[in-house]
């Protein structure tokens, strides 16, 4: 069954497989105060159907984006280095190696974008990204 997130205008448009496999609700300062709840893909899953500008803001050097819609101003999706390849959602290294930047890519979307999500479809975890990251 495809899923269409789409921002409060309409100008963008995501279009997934399935329900995300992995949701989360962090508290890092970012997301606190956007709201999402992040469904995270492979980039293969994900379709961007329409993007109002392509702009995206970034909090870091390390490759994460989250995009905006600019007509309404909605958090859309974003992208980043897989981290959970690499690291737990504590912040540890699997494997005990710190300090290693994931090569593989991830997708997340902002589930709170698609009408009528069966919440029932995902659990849904707390990340502390506020004070893992």
């Amino acid at each position: 069954m495809t899923l269409i997130a789409t921002c409060h205008c309409g100008a963008t448009r995501v279009e997934l497989p399935h329900a995300p496999k992995r949701a989360a609700d962090c508290n890092c300062t970012f997301c606190a105060r956007t709201g999402a709840i992040w469904g995270y893909y492979s980039p293969d899953e994900v379709s961007i159907v329409s993007d109002t500008s392509g702009k995206f803001y970034s909090a870091s050097r390390n490759g994460n984006e989250h995009h905006f819609c600019t007509n309404c101003g909605i958090q859309t999706w974003g992208v980043s280095p897989d981290w959970s390849s690499l690291y737990n959602d504590d912040g540890s290294p699997k494997g005990g190696v710190a300090g290693v930047m994931p090569t593989t890519k991830i997708f997340a979307i902002n589930l709170r974008l698609i009408d009528d999500f069966d919440w029932s479809s995902v659990t849904v975890e707390k990340l502390d990204g506020r004070n893992s990251w």
